[in-house]
């Protein structure tokens, strides 16, 4: 069974930077498409960011050049590396995999205040 496991959200101020966690088990995230998204009250979940199988990385709009997503294939685990950090970018961050289906993980909080 997958499981993902996000660890490194928390309160900071505007500006600030925060580094997720996310690992996983029960698979090797080498072969999967994985990434991040967010919820914020009331809004949509939104992608946040995704590394492709090959490697490949996307991002949403409003965080390209602020954010960083990566892979550590030895650990089985994706990062996310969130710089000038806005208060617009608080939310729940959930870890997302694909395996046959959505798998994701329990959401961290990253709150920031402005």
């Amino acid at each position: 069974q997958v499981q993902l496991v996000e660890s490194g959200g928390g309160l900071v101020q505007s500006g600030d930077s925060l580094r997720l966690s996310c690992e996983a088990s029960g698979t090797i995230i080498g072969n999967k498409i994985v990434g991040w998204f967010r919820q914020a009250p009331g809004k949509q979940r939104e992608r946040v960011a995704r590394i492709s199988i090959g490697g490949t990385i996307t991002y949403g709009d409003s965080v390209k050049g602020r954010f960083t997503i990566s892979r550590d294939d030895a650990k089985n685990t994706i990062y996310l590396q969130m710089d000038s950090l806005k208060p617009e970018d608080s939310g729940v961050y959930y870890c997302w995999a694909w395996a046959t289906g959505n798998v994701w993980g329990q959401g961290t909080q990253v709150t920031v205040s402005s």
